[in-house]
C-alpha cells in the first residue's frame, strides 16, 4: 500500500471469444511466463472437452465451477499477548474469486490426467458438481474458520 496515491486498479479487458470478464481473469492467472495465447488454447480446449462430455454450455458449467468454490470467510493470524489466534474474518469479492481461480488451476495442476486441458475440465466439472479437491480446499477454510469463531472478538 503506497504513501503517496491511491493505486488504480487495471481494468481487464473482456475475453475475445467468450466477452466475459471473469474467464480474462481466469486466463490471466492461468498463464505461465506470459504465454497468453498457450493459456487461452488450453482452456478453450477444455471447454470443448467439457462440451463433449456433459452437453452443456460450457461457460455455464465454468461460472457455476468458479462460484462453488469461492470462500465466504477465511482466517488470518493475528499476535495477541505472546500467542497467536486463527481469527476468521469475511472474505470481499474481488478476493474470493481470486481465490477460488487460484484453488482451481493449482488443483487442476496436481491432478493426473494427461494434458493440461483435460486435467482443467475435470476439475472445473468436479467442482460444478459440488466436489473435488477445490471444494474440499473450500469446506476446509468455512471448517478452520468456524473451529476458530471464538477469537472473532480479536477481529481488528
Amino acid at each position: 500500500m503506497p504513501r503517496k496515491r491511491l493505486v488504480v486498479k487495471r481494468e481487464i479487458l473482456l475475453d475475445h471469444k467468450y466477452k466475459s470478464r471473469l474467464l480474462a481473469r481466469f486466463i490471466n492467472c492461468m498463464m505461465v511466463k506470459g504465454k497468453k495465447s498457450l493459456a487461452q488454447s488450453i482452456l478453450y480446449e477444455s471447454f470443448d472437452i467439457i462440451k463433449e462430455k456433459t452437453k452443456e454450455d460450457p461457460l455455464a458449467v465454468f461460472q457455476k465451477a468458479v462460484n462453488n468454490v469461492k470462500p465466504f470467510v477465511e482466517v488470518k493470524s493475528r499476535r495477541v499477548g505472546g500467542s497467536t489466534y486463527q481469527i476468521p474474518t469475511e472474505v470481499r469479492a474481488s478476493r474470493s474469486q481470486a481465490l477460488g481461480i487460484r484453488w482451481i488451476i493449482s488443483f487442476a495442476r496436481a491432478r493426473g490426467e494427461k494434458s493440461m486441458a483435460a486435467k482443467l475440465s475435470g476439475e472445473l466439472r468436479d467442482a460444478a458438481n459440488g466436489r473435488g479437491s477445490a471444494i474440499k480446499k473450500k469446506e476446509d477454510t468455512h471448517r478452520m474458520a468456524e473451529a476458530n469463531k471464538a477469537f472473532a472478538h480479536y477481529r481488528w
